[in-house]
């Protein structure tokens, strides 16, 4: 170690000097130099090792990571051919874009997941690709590629929703004067584009209906109805539709077979049915299943792990109720609930499965509508008619909306499950109107004080309750007669399917205003 020195550095921490020269400015003596040299080898040698092993660090630390990549992101369509469930939009861009008849701005509607960003990303492509304007980009040139990895300088994407001040389009209508760094067009994407403000719609105008030649503009929204007729009417308007079930399925299975996983058709099915029209959703769901479902995605093990009920868990609690079972109905409930099942997902399951009920009444077997075969379901539909079905839906979808204010939503489902065990004994206003004018036909020989169609009209008519009392009481008065007796004993004799209701305590029911006074004391 060098000793301490007075003079030059002496005291300040510094390297000494040696003596001015002839020139007044101080030496640098040897040990200077050398601490110099000892220091750059040091800081040379350490930049070298920290080279060699930030390959390693960055691996470690980053690779592992982002190696896995969403589906929805991995599967984005890239040619308007991949684009599932919009042919007419892919057809009619890809039209225009043989013709070169494009316009200055588009705007995608539609609902979410159904492929209005990555439609407009492929048009962007479709624009800049260097064999394009081409209908089918290379998806291999510069631009393509850039495009692809989201880091094309000429394509901007602008989320509306943090986007939506006046300044936000003043900073737009500054860039659109500068042309496209080494594309044919500088394309704008403006997502959520409801979400901006009047003034910013405003400021949009001008630049919209006459933008220069190589600005493309493409909105896409889920709520047109918030857009202004002024920007509309300055847009080519193309409307996405929600995607079939079937189609979301048939890609599903396509994933899965890319992804070497075995799936059963229901399981996939269920998952499409989930979706409701929505791909993103669809692949989202699809990522959480195969993360818990190793390697094999069954129905069985969906049910367990998302808390769902099975379809033979509700066509035994249908059949409680068809057999007007209201105690094992309700202990079917406890054990359903004790399961770990939510009660708002039970009133969901419940709810769709009196749907299917119907459909299948009405005469409709498409499984895509169903979720099921036909012969999965219970008999229940056959002991039920139509407008009984129709009753029991309204009551589940009634119970859905008193969940959310309910004292205890047990209580809700256990009153709403009770109901449903005397459905098959429910009437519907449509059939008292048919018996009380079936009935006047058989008392027609007797003293009707009232005409007949005007008490069916009354019965009918929930607003006139009072009025249909007095009737239906005039005719319970002649309920008894020798007249009614006939008539009741014949339509016994014939039984035929075309009478609506041919039990006779129903028919004096009916008569006497019992069915009427039940519906004034609701």
């Amino acid at each position: 170690m060098l000793p301490r020195q007075e003079g030059h550095g002496a005291g300040t921490g510094r390297l000494p000097l040696l003596p001015s020269g002839p020139d007044g400015i101080g030496r640098r003596s040897p040990a200077w130099f050398l601490a110099r040299a000892v220091l750059s080898y040091s800081l040379l040698a350490g930049v070298s090792r920290l080279q060699a092993k930030l390959p390693i660090i960055l691996s470690s630390r980053y690779t592992v990571f982002m190696a896995y990549e969403v589906t929805a992101t991995r599967r984005r369509p890239k040619t308007f051919n991949e684009l599932a469930g919009q042919e007419f939009v892919s057809s009619t861009l890809k039209s225009s874009l043989e013709k070169e008849s494009i316009a200055h701005a588009y705007l995608f509607s539609g609902p979410r997941g159904c492929g209005k960003t990555s439609a407009a990303r492929i048009l962007a492509r479709a624009l800049n690709c260097e064999k394009g304007p081409a209908p089918n980009p290379c998806g291999v040139c510069p631009s393509c590629v850039e495009i692809g990895r989201g880091s094309s300088p000429d394509i901007i994407e602008i989320d509306g929703a943090s986007n939506t001040s006046v300044n936000d389009v003043r900073q737009i209508k500054e860039e659109v004067l500068f042309p496209p760094n080494s594309g044919k067009y500088k394309v704008y994407i403006i997502d959520e584009v409801h979400m901006l403000s009047n003034s910013a719609f405003n400021a949009l105008l001008k630049t919209i209906e006459e933008p220069p030649p190589y600005i493309i503009f493409i909105f896409a929204t889920t709520e047109l109805h918030k857009v202004p007729a002024t920007i509309k009417s300055r847009c080519q308007q193309f409307a996405f539709k929600s995607i079939a079930v079937e189609t979301i399925k048939r890609i599903l299975a396509e994933t899965c077979a890319e992804m070497q996983i075995e799936a059963e058709d229901e399981a996939l099915f269920w998952i499409a049915r989930e979706a409701t029209g929505s791909m993103r959703d669809a692949y989202t769901l699809f990522d959480q299943i195969v993360s818990f479902s190793g390697g094999e995605i069954r129905s069985s093990l969906i049910k367990e792990k998302l808390g769902l009920v099975g379809l033979e868990e509700l066509n035994a609690l249908a059949d409680l109720c068809a057999g007007n079972n209201t105690a094992g109905a309700l202990d079917k409930i406890d054990g359903i609930l004790e399961s770990g099942i939510a009660i708002e997902r039970f009133v969901i399951d419940l709810a769709g499965y009196y749907r299917s009920l119907l459909l299948i009444k009405a005469g409709i077997t498409k499984e895509s509508l169903l979720g099921y075969g036909v012969e999965r379901f219970s008999k229940v539909w056959e002991k039920l008619s139509l407008e009984q079905l129709e009753e029991g839906l309204s009551l589940l979808l009634e119970l859905y909306r008193n969940l959310r204010y309910s004292l205890s939503s047990r209580f809700e489902l256990e009153t709403a499950v009770s109901k449903l065990c005397w459905l098959n004994k429910w009437i519907s206003p449509s059939e008292l109107r048919s018996a009380v004018e079936t009935a006047q036909i058989a008392l027609g020989n007797q003293a009707v004080p009232d005409n007949g169609k005007q008490i069916a009209d009354s019965i009918t008519n929930k607003s006139s309750v009072q009025t249909a009392d007095r009737a239906a009481g005039s005719l319970g008065a002649l309920a008894e007669g020798e007249g009614f007796k006939q008539f009741l004993a014949k339509r016994s004799e014939q039984k035929t399917e075309t009478v609506v209701n041919e039990d006779a305590e129903t028919v004096r029911r009916v008569f006497r205003g019992t069915y009427v006074n039940q519906e004034d004391g609701q």
